[in-house]
């Protein structure tokens, strides 16, 4: 009941979040008009419309495909961070551990510090989708041993290649000129500003395939928790299990950080404060993860626009500002309750 509970106060919580995300900005429509302009669209005539000047352009425009982009990234964030962490019985795995992020930013350095424009204004996106993928191939590949894929080994392995991520992007920002130093420095800061309806067509298909292949492995994933000689005793194919998730966790991160750039401690920090409410049960934490990340996003983004007058903040950097302390405060929370690491 209370875990239905919190599926129903998340949902309901993050509707009234975007009706107030999307009436906010410089043009300001109220919640009832935001409310009446959409079920105006949807062939319902009920409500007002939008009373301010070029308020409707604004709304559909701008502010929707912003909110349900923030809306997709942040599912796609707090999903991939649960689905890690059950996958691998790790509490600090996220998906900046198997080198999505990190190959993502090299993909978008190396389009923005060449000058490729093959796809046009898609080029950076199609490079940080296609890096993403590539680090997690690279580090699924040399973590494989003997037809297996050891824990230790995969973790060992992403924080390799996310440090000769890190060098290449230094690199290509050290022979790159003034303008490309400035974009790929803006891409890594985050931020949902080039958000289209285009870019919400592309990553919808992927999050919600991402979304649905993680509920339909919830159960595995419990069994899994409790090692992997029960669980296969159980009868799940670990290894399977693991290569499928890791590409789940792959489209789901790639996919969301290709269009906003790097945004971090969301895939970590969420799904270990939706446990504290809904327990290590996969089927509640990953939808409930999912609508937190969300939750968060676009908070945040609704913050970065509105905290400033005519300014934009970085968003990968409110996140991490927020982020990281309460990340700090659940590691004591935890080192206490266990009564340490040693």
């Amino acid at each position: 009941m209370r875990r239905t509970t919190l599926l129903i106060g998340l949902g309901v919580g993050l509707a009234l979040l975007c009706l107030a995300a999307a009436g906010t900005g410089q043009v300001r429509v109220p919640p009832a008009e935001v409310l009446g302009s959409l079920l105006h669209r949807a062939g319902v005539d009920i409500g007002p419309m939008p009373s301010a000047a070029q308020g409707e352009n604004a709304l559909w425009v701008v502010r929707f495909p912003r909110v349900v982009l923030a809306v997709i990234v942040g599912a796609s964030l707090g999903c991939a961070g649960a689905l890690m962490q059950g996958l691998f019985g790790n509490p600090l795995a996220e998906p900046g551990v198997i080198g999505v992020s990190s190959g993502a930013a090299v993909g978008a350095a190396a389009a923005i510090a060449t000058g490729v424009s093959t796809l046009g204004g898609w080029t950076v996106v199609a490079a940080a989708f296609a890096g993403g993928l590539a680090a997690t191939f690279l580090v699924y590949t040399m973590s494989r041993s003997g037809g297996r894929t050891e824990v230790v080994t995969l973790v060992l392995t992403g924080i390799a290649v996310n440090a000769v991520a890190g060098a290449l992007i230094g690199l290509l920002m050290f022979f790159g000129d003034a303008d490309a130093v400035r974009a790929i420095a803006f891409w890594q800061l985050g931020s949902l500003a080039q958000a289209t309806w285009a870019s919400v067509g592309t990553t919808l298909p992927c999050a919600v395939a991402g979304i649905a292949a993680a509920l339909f492995a919830a159960r595995r994933l419990d069994l899994l928790a409790l090692g992997d000689r029960p669980a296969r005793h159980l009868g799940v194919h670990v290894e399977r299990l693991r290569v499928t998730m890791i590409a789940v966790t792959a489209l789901l991160g790639a996919s969301a950080v290709a269009f906003t750039g790097v945004i971090s401690f969301v895939g970590l920090v969420v799904p270990h404060l939706v446990r504290m409410v809904a327990g290590p049960g996969h089927r509640v934490l990953l939808p409930a993860s999912a609508l937190g990340g969300a939750i968060v996003v676009v908070a945040g983004d609704l913050a970065a626009r509105t905290l400033v007058d005519y300014q934009e903040l970085p968003l990968g950097v409110l996140t991490a500002v927020v982020g990281g302390p309460c990340f700090f405060w659940l590691l004591r929370r935890t080192r206490t309750r266990a009564g340490g690491w040693g």
